[in-house]
């Protein structure tokens, strides 16, 4: 796969890699919470996803796999799929199908508007194809990512209006691995 950023690297996270994964979550989350006015909840989103790619890396939880992308040694951005987390679960409610989620995607803001997250979405989708992945599920309650997932993957699947209060809703999306898998990164600028 032809990355934007030369000598960029996507690969599954080793050990190693945790403390460099850590910071993409305590810088990403921060900012993006920040930008949308809900600093506050920042802290116990961080150490969520922390203990997410620790569970992976350590093999504590088989149907959870990481990538991380790596520059120079040290990650970069993140990405995840596994089981649904409790918000896709209690926005489908009964229509929830037996696919898993694509989340815990984040890049470092330095790094952001350059392809990275498009390079981890394809590699996490190839990675699902050769694992006989064909629907996942993506959400998202915020509200500048929404805006990147709405271009990307299209009309969601369900909408839960005001779900994190007035104005504030939760975007769910049931997508096709075949019709992701292969296609270019698209302009971030568009």
């Amino acid at each position: 796969m032809e990355n934007r950023i030369a000598g960029l690297i996507i690969e599954p996270p080793r050990p190693a890699d945790l403390e460099s994964a850590y910071m993409v979550f305590e810088r990403s989350i921060s900012q993006a919470f920040e930008l949308e006015g809900i600093s506050q909840d920042a802290p116990a989103e961080i150490e969520y996803k922390k203990g997410l790619i620790r569970r992976a890396v350590e093999g504590g939880d088989p149907d959870l796999f990481f990538l991380v992308a790596k520059l120079g040694g040290r990650a970069i951005g993140t990405i995840s799929y596994g089981p649904c987390g409790e918000d896709v679960r209690k926005c489908m409610g009964s229509e929830l199908e037996p696919f898993g989620e694509l989340g815990t995607i984040y890049v470092l803001p330095e790094y952001q508007g350059q392809g990275v997250a498009s390079a981890l979405i394809s590699a996490m989708l190839e990675n699902l194809k050769k694992r006989g992945v064909e629907r996942f599920y993506l959400d998202c309650g915020l509200k500048l990512a929404q805006q990147k997932w709405l271009r990307k993957f299209g009309t969601p699947c369900r909408t839960a209006k005001d779900y994190w209060g007035p104005g504030s809703d939760h975007l769910i999306w049931l997508c096709s691995a075949a019709d992701f898998v292969g296609v270019p990164p698209q302009n971030p600028n568009r």
